[in-house]
């Protein structure tokens, strides 16, 4: 993969492997502001924190990537830049945001300056395995933290991603989906972003219906694999309804069960569409993906992860099973944010 992949409107990755890409990062990072009209204050800041992100993973990273994106909350609009990397890791993340320290030896006053002028800043980060550092900022005051949150990353060499999600809350109903669309490039996009209108538009119904809605309507186009899930708060449970192979999975403490999805291609053939209830309460959590993440990854292994927001946590689970050969999707959700 070049330096960067999937160059779209709202959305890159950037690979950070030469100092050269710091500067097509902070100029797409600008870009986006001007285009959800932030204010040159707050790009004059968005700039910096790219810049501080790119310099930290080139100068000390190991495969190193930057997601610069657009994000929403009901009207308010912001641009977020998340930074992956596999190595060095840090010890202690929160001393690494005073002026002066560095796991380097250098001045070390990046994250410190990133962690000031971010309107949302948060990390994850273990020494060997690498970090996970997200930066926000926002046209208006910040949102509440969301209780559901993704990313998808093309498969290498392509330019858009066969892969998307959609989190809505629909007369109460708290639901979510993951979809594949079949294959890779262009159609497949388009066969996940019909997938996502339909369900984003589509009336508070549960998931079945849903999955059932979404059959009948990509039928003219190449079909995905998708899973839809609900949670109930109330009712402690969290149901799900999928075709194909995108997978779910419910933990709880050390408690790791996967969900059942039903053989077929959304939008194609005959469909067996059947939903499936699971206990879920406060201290759960869903896991959902394409099968461009291989379906080895713990949380068991990254002491702390649970706890933190569900974008660090689907970002890692990318980071650690991602496929480089397939387009990848990852979203994490729980009751409460």
């Amino acid at each position: 993969m070049g330096a960067v992949s999937a160059l779209t409107p709202t959305a890159a990755w950037f690979r950070l492997d030469d100092e050269s890409n710091v500067g097509a990062v902070r100029r797409y990072a600008v870009e986006l502001a001007g285009a959800v009209d932030l204010g040159e204050r707050t790009a004059a800041d968005l700039a910096i924190i790219a810049t501080e992100l790119a310099s930290n993973l080139v100068k000390h990273a190991v495969d190193g990537t930057l997601l610069v994106r657009t994000i929403r909350h009901d009207d308010n609009v912001g641009v977020e830049i998340l930074s992956i990397d596999s190595a060095p890791g840090m010890a202690d993340l929160a001393a690494m945001h005073e002026d002066g320290r560095s796991t380097t030896g250098t001045l070390g006053i990046g994250l410190g300056a990133v962690a000031r002028l971010a309107h949302r800043w948060e990390g994850y980060s273990l020494p060997d395995r690498g970090s996970v550092l997200d930066a926000q900022v926002w046209r208006e005051e910040r949102p509440p933290p969301a209780w559901a949150e993704g990313l998808t990353r093309p498969l290498s060499g392509e330019t858009v991603s066969g892969d998307t999600y959609a989190v809505r809350t629909a007369d109460g109903r708290r639901q979510v989906m993951v979809c594949d669309g079949l294959g890779h490039g262009p159609l497949a996009a388009a066969a996940s972003q019909a997938a996502q209108q339909i369900f984003l538009t589509a009336p508070a119904e549960p998931p079945a219906m849903l999955v059932d809605r979404l059959h009948r309507g990509l039928s003219h186009t190449r079909g995905a694999a998708v899973t839809i899930a609900e949670i109930d708060a109330e009712a402690n449970v969290v149901r799900t309804c999928g075709m194909g192979n995108v997978a779910a999975t419910v933990i709880t403490g050390d408690q790791r069960r996967g969900t059942v999805s039903m053989p077929g291609i959304a939008g194609h053939g005959r469909a067996v569409i059947k939903e499936f209830e699971y206990p879920f309460g406060v201290e759960s959590l869903l896991v959902m993906h394409s099968d461009g993440v291989s379906d080895k990854w713990s949380l068991s292994t990254s002491p702390g992860l649970s706890t933190k927001s569900p974008l660090l946590i689907a970002a890692t689970v990318l980071r650690d099973a991602g496929v480089r050969r397939d387009d990848a999707c990852v979203l994490a959700a729980r009751i409460r944010p």
